[in-house]
């Protein structure tokens, strides 16, 4: 299994739109938001977790639908003759998920320190560095099963406007203060925003709810299995 991760992350590090969705695109979007200061109450802290947020969830988005790809070229239906079960290639290609968005929160948080002089206390950084890169696990698994159950073509598309969507309805371009009541209240149970609440109450002077933690963690276990259906039903072709 630890071969199998090793070939998959390299390949999708070889991606170049991997560059541009992951990294490129969150730290220009962090860098244009901050410098517009149409949210700076904060000193723009609310805007740094949320595109490190956003950049993490891309890359896990992208990362789905590479494997929609991989089916397209009939890599899964090799898979599919190995010693690899669901659930193994499942973690595996989680695995690869969770490390190809690292890069992303760390090229926004380090812009944010270094470029944008964004300063917090080193457990702070060290805190919100973990969070926004654990935090993501729910949106991986969820980027997973859509990159199993639909085409090569319909995967990107699929993938990119829920990351979108996703993004806009979890406060990560707007602060869902500024919703109406009811999109407010929707917004509290997506993956997103409870995801980007975490590090937004830490950096904001408080700690991590209870109800976020829940809320992840449901999501988790729905889209883990969400995952592991879509292997098995895969479009192999």
């Amino acid at each position: 299994m630890l071969g199998y991760i090793g070939l998959e992350l390299r390949r999708t590090v070889r991606d170049g739109g991997y560059m541009v969705i992951a990294i490129t695109l969150p730290v220009a979007m962090y860098l244009i938001f901050s410098s517009l200061g149409l949210i700076d109450e904060d000193g723009g802290l609310y805007m740094l977790v949320a595109m490190a947020a956003f950049g993490a969830s891309g890359a896990a988005f992208n990362n789905g639908s590479g494997v929609a790809e991989d089916a397209a070229v009939g890599w899964l239906r090799q898979l599919r003759v190995t010693p690899l079960g669901p659930v193994q290639v499942v973690v595996s290609r989680a695995v690869v998920g969770m490390l190809v968005v690292l890069p992303a929160v760390v090229a926004v948080l380090t812009v944010g320190g270094l470029v944008k002089g964004v300063e917090l206390a080193p457990w702070q950084w060290l805190s919100i560095g973990t969070l926004l890169w654990l935090g993501v696990a729910p949106i991986v698994l969820f980027a997973l099963g859509n990159g199993f159950l639909l085409s090569g073509k319909a995967a990107p598309l699929a993938n990119s406007v829920l990351n979108l969507a996703l993004a806009i309805l979890g406060g990560l371009w707007l602060p869902t203060s500024d919703f109406p009541g009811w999109m407010a209240t929707l917004a509290s149970w997506t993956p997103t925003n409870r995801y980007a609440e975490l590090s937004w109450d830490i950096v904001l002077g408080g700690s991590p709810s209870a109800m976020a933690f829940a809320v992840l963690g449901g999501w988790l276990v729905i889209f883990c299995g969400y995952a592991v259906f879509g292997y098995r039903r895969a479009r192999l072709s």
